[in-house]
């Protein structure tokens, strides 16, 4: 714990004065994932991590913060397909929509090494399998940003973040053609044959 005590264990009063303007600006990658990793190093439950990540976005920027957002906003984008829907359906016991955008949130807060290989291979998820977790998702990981905005600026981050700019850079979500269905078990099987075999047997 010997980091999150030199991050934030001798905060200064300091009024900040901050010029905000909107931007579309991502948060470096290196940066993200080391902050991510972080947050693992720091933490024993996602309580605990959603509590290290909000203290830790504290000390960036205001734009760094959004940065941190739209990064994850961009991750999410990159890994809505058909294959981590099934491995999100197989872990979980069913995947409606919503759920499934937590379970990618949760697939991020795993760590860079994690979300990629889930994203080449979602059978790699297998190894992040544990009997103390019961469901897998991060649903409040979207909040951590705006929570650690509007702690640090007393604003809201929807105000400044570019929107229209931000969907250029990313684009829109496709819709995605499924090569896996519910009603034929076989069909997941193959895609996620490891995790088909932990949790649907």
């Amino acid at each position: 714990m010997g980091l999150f005590r030199n991050l934030f264990g001798n905060k200064k009063s300091v009024e900040n004065t901050f010029v905000l303007t909107k931007t579309s600006q991502m948060l470096d990658e290196d940066l993200y994932w080391q902050i991510i990793n972080e947050s693992l190093l720091n933490s024993n439950t996602q309580e605990e991590q959603q509590n290290y990540l909000k203290k830790r976005l504290q000390t960036l920027s205001p734009s760094e913060i959004i940065g941190f957002k739209l990064l994850t906003d961009k991750l999410l984008f990159e890994s809505y397909n058909s294959e981590l829907w099934c491995a999100g359906y197989i872990i979980n016991q069913g995947c409606s929509d919503d759920s499934f955008e937590y379970f990618r949130r949760w697939i991020i807060s795993r760590g860079k090494d994690v979300f990629y290989k889930a994203k080449s291979n979602p059978d790699s998820l297998i190894t992040e399998i544990s009997e103390d977790i019961d469901y897998y998702d991060f649903e409040s990981l979207n909040m951590i940003p705006d929570e650690a905005f509007e702690a640090k600026t007393s604003k809201e981050i929807y105000d400044y973040i570019d929107e229209v700019g931000f969907d250029e850079i990313v684009g829109k979500y496709p819709e995605i053609k499924f090569n896996w269905e519910e009603e034929n078990p076989q069909s997941m099987q193959i895609i996620c044959p490891k995790l088909y075999e932990k949790m649907m047997k």
